[in-house]
């Protein structure tokens, strides 16, 4: 632990007193509504010793950087190798290639079998160390449009000083994803089924933040990609990627709804790693496709699709680019996103940053299926709808020459086996650690997309409370 190097944390609305990286991870959002940012980006890291170390040592490389010296390195490997001996893959995320300079990054091999795996199984042992060295209990409350949902509830069940309270919009997630965080039964994890969208999700757990009294009352927590930490350890397979394809400059495209998987991507690049560009995939609920070509970010209907996860038009992670965009002026942040709901608009200049860091594409349902037979029949592997999206919109990226494309695989198939089978006429075999959930009785509270609803849930479950 390097007792010399405190990194702080400071809001992208200007209005929270800086923080410590315990201090941040534990309170998730920021009390003034804004997301907590490293005051810098910690750099240089010395890409070229990284190389041809395991997955674990390049993660342990990146998290201590963001941890700034208040956990031991010792215990951030300890939370690291145990959070990755979960993953059935032992190179935890491998690269596959499909094409000339044309690869999967497979994110899938964790417990739930989706990206989010990677980085909330280190979250929660992380969390989990922090509250037991304060004697603390926690509650988190986490909006979801699957996949976070069911990743956090498998790498939070049964944890003592942390009750968790999962909001997934009712209808609206496949079938897998929803048994995946209604069949745990451990009396910590709480699945909530809300009335609404995954937008109405997430504004409710916002809600709840910015509420004081509350928040004080059940000492409050997220695990979104609000949390900084779940972006910091998403940053790891980014190194991973780069640094297996020999350190040179790789291109990303990355199906994302949230913001928070590319955000990863692009502070990767502050850190060193040599990124050539971006490519953000959206599907039909595009926003950040809308938002990359006019400059103009203004939310519409959420539309289901066949990749739910994307189903989202309050894009929350981007606000964190926004704050770069902006030259880190909080006030600027403050005044176009009180009310994300209203839209915003970005700056002549800020729009010309964004474009020069990202490129966008936008894939439809339709497009997304095409995709997934095209995939198969030129390589004989099967993929899910969200990565579809990604491969798409990588074929709509301008590209330089040479430079290999790395398309960020972030579910299995077999997490969404009835599209997959529409697209492809193959139905994918779930693995074996996904046929528990199958058959396995659900349990779930059904509560209205309102805030006071969720609230009233919350307090009387949650051990915080009473403690």
């Amino acid at each position: 632990m390097r007792e010399d190097y405190r990194l702080r944390y400071v809001s992208t609305r200007g209005g929270a007193a800086p923080l410590g990286f315990c201090d941040a991870t534990l309170a998730g959002l920021a009390p003034d509504g804004g997301l907590f940012v490293p005051e810098q980006y910690p750099t240089p890291v010395d890409v070229a010793a990284l190389s041809g170390k395991s997955f674990e040592d390049q993660a342990l490389t990146v998290m201590s950087a963001f941890a700034g010296g208040e956990i031991s390195d010792q215990d951030l490997a300890a939370d690291v190798d145990a959070a990755m001996a979960t993953f059935s893959h032992a190179a935890r995320t491998p690269l596959v290639q499909i094409g000339p300079n044309e690869f999967l990054l497979e994110l899938f091999h964790g417990p739930t079998l989706a990206f989010k795996d990677v980085a909330m199984q280190t979250l929660a042992r992380l969390m989990d160390r922090i509250l037991k060295a304060r004697g603390r209990r926690a509650t988190i409350i986490t909006a979801t449009s699957g996949d976070t949902g069911a990743a956090a509830a498998d790498a939070f069940r049964g944890r003592d000083n942390i009750d968790l309270f999962i909001l997934f919009p009712e209808g609206r997630v496949s079938e897998v994803q929803r048994r995946q965080m209604t069949t745990i039964a451990d009396d910590n994890v709480h699945a909530l089924s809300v009335a609404g969208d995954f937008d109405d999700c997430q504004r409710i757990v916002k809600a709840l933040f910015v509420d004081r009294d509350f928040n004080d009352q059940v000492a409050m927590s997220g695990v979104n990609s609000i949390n900084w930490a779940r972006v910091a350890a998403q940053i790891t397979y980014y190194f991973y990627a780069g640094l297996s394809l020999g350190g040179r400059p790789v291109a990303f495209t990355v199906p994302t709804g949230n913001f928070g998987d590319i955000l990863a991507g692009y502070v990767a690049k502050q850190m060193g790693l040599a990124v050539d560009q971006l490519v953000i995939a959206t599907n039909k609920n595009d926003i950040l496709d809308r938002g990359v070509r006019t400059g103009s970010f203004v939310p519409g209907t959420v539309t289901p699709s066949t990749s739910p996860s994307m189903d989202i038009q309050v894009s929350s992670n981007f606000e964190r680019l926004m704050f770069d965009l902006s030259g880190r002026d909080p006030a600027s942040i403050q005044s176009r996103l009180a009310d994300t709901r209203a839209g915003f608009s970005l700056t002549e200049d800020e729009h010309a940053k964004l474009t020069a860091l990202f490129a966008s594409g936008r894939c439809d349902d339709v497009l997304a299926g095409e995709r997934i037979a095209k995939t198969y029949a030129d390589t004989g592997i099967l993929v899910d709808t969200h990565t579809a999206v990604g491969l798409a919109a990588a074929d709509m990226a301008p590209r330089r020459e040479g430079v290999p494309m790395v398309t960020l695989a972030t579910a299995h198939p077999a997490k969404f086996p009835d599209a997959v089978e529409a697209a492809s006429g193959i139905r994918p075999t779930p693995p074996a650690r996904l046929a528990h959930v199958l058959d396995a009785p659900e349990r779930a509270t059904p509560v209205a997309a309102d805030t006071r609803a969720v609230a009233d849930v919350v307090l009387a479950r949650s051990r915080a409370v009473t403690a």
